[in-house]
């Protein structure tokens, strides 16, 4: 544990080494107000609640977590650091989880830069802070599923643009599968129980879910799964690479 934590640090230090962290920041927070105020009409809505702002982020974070994942293996193998990071006296398996959490803890805090937000709406009216919190959870879970697949894609290429665009792809399409306008196009020759399960790959179909302020144990299965497939395959995909 003591040397994915030395990794996790070395991992979260280097995104604030950069300006490109700041920016990132910046542009998530000046989206997320956008996109409530404005986009989601927030003022118009009259209701003490953030529904509007947590529905838009499944679609920020189709853009923006693969901003973050892109560099995390594909930086490492196009300078060479790689192999000196694998060759540290710790676990492949600590290499690949700290710097998973390092770049999920960034998109936490992230998250919590969004909290004035709450407070305005707490501030304006009586919202079900309750309902608020879950959703902040539910948005931290789905930032955690789609940075686990973006890991992969960056363990696939050694160019980061490559890595961003299908980490967007594959973000895209667990995000489409929930929607009414791929049920629909499947609803008249798939029986039911695989229209459920096609559904089920969805992160809108969970986060809405717990967006209604109820964490069911099959969202965070759902989530808990998905995060530990894609670092396996992230695993699975180093190791070949190294080995090839």
């Amino acid at each position: 544990m003591s040397q994915m934590y030395a990794i996790f640090r070395r991992e979260l230090g280097s995104f604030f080494a950069t300006p490109l962290a700041y920016v990132f920041i910046v542009i998530f927070l000046l989206a997320t107000g956008a996109f409530t105020f404005y986009l989601g009409q927030w003022y118009e809505a009259g209701e003490a609640s953030l529904r509007g702002f947590f529905g838009f982020h499944p679609w920020l974070y189709l853009f923006l977590i693969p901003a973050i994942s892109m560099r995390m293996w594909a930086e490492e193998r196009k300078s060479g650091t790689m192999e000196l990071l694998l060759t540290l006296p710790a676990p492949f398996w600590a290499s690949v989880v700290g710097k998973y959490l390092a770049a999920w803890a960034f998109a936490a805090i992230a998250l919590f830069l969004t909290f004035p937000i709450w407070i305005t709406v707490n501030y304006l009216g009586e919202p079900d802070n309750g309902v608020i919190l879950a959703s902040y959870i539910g948005s931290l879970l789905m930032a955690g599923g789609y940075l686990a697949i973006g890991s992969c894609m960056s363990a696939v290429t050694t160019n980061q643009v490559i890595a961003f665009v299908l980490s967007v792809v594959v973000c895209f399409l667990f995000t489409l599968s929930g929607l009414p306008l791929v049920l629909d196009f499947f609803s008249g020759w798939v029986p039911q129980a695989v229209l459920n399960t096609i559904a089920s790959f969805s992160f809108v179909t969970h986060f809405d879910a717990i967006m209604d302020g109820v964490i069911d144990l099959r969202d965070l299965i759902y989530f808990a799964s998905l995060i530990a497939v894609w670092l396996v395959a992230t695993a699975i995909t180093i190791d070949l690479k190294r080995a090839g």
